[in-house]
């Protein structure tokens, strides 16, 4: 395997960044936990609870993929597509007012990397 790595990095490093958003509201409001009710405070936590809901399983299909022989232009096309649509959905949940459309599009992104990848892992393992 040799481009899931690349993307592994790099949404590595976008989980590492939406932490330390998470971290810097909580030095903010001085919050160990919770959100008090603070609007920027849930959009922090949900930009990076959903991103570790949805990365975490798409790269772990996208390496089964490479693993079982996909194209490299497919690998790099699901990766690519997962750390756009990661990086929309992020910059739009974040927002106050929210951007709506950012959000829709991160996730219509991701869906369509989980859906591709798995059916790559399914067509692989029954080739």
């Amino acid at each position: 395997m040799h481009a899931t790595p690349i993307y592994a990095g790099l949404l590595g490093l976008m989980a590492f960044a939406l932490t330390i958003l998470v971290i810097r509201q909580r030095g903010r409001l001085r919050l160990a936990f919770g959100d008090s009710q603070d609007k920027l405070m849930q959009r922090a936590i949900r930009a990076h609870g959903n991103f570790v809901e949805t990365a975490p399983l798409c790269l772990l299909l996208i390496a089964l993929a490479e693993w079982q022989g996909a194209a490299v232009w497919l690998v790099h096309l699901l990766g690519a597509a997962l750390v756009v649509g990661r990086a929309l959905h992020a910059f739009g949940i974040s927002q106050e007012p929210e951007k709506l459309i950012f959000r829709q599009m991160g996730m219509m992104l991701t869906f369509t990397v989980m859906v591709v990848a798995s059916a790559s892992c399914l067509v692989g393992s029954l080739l």
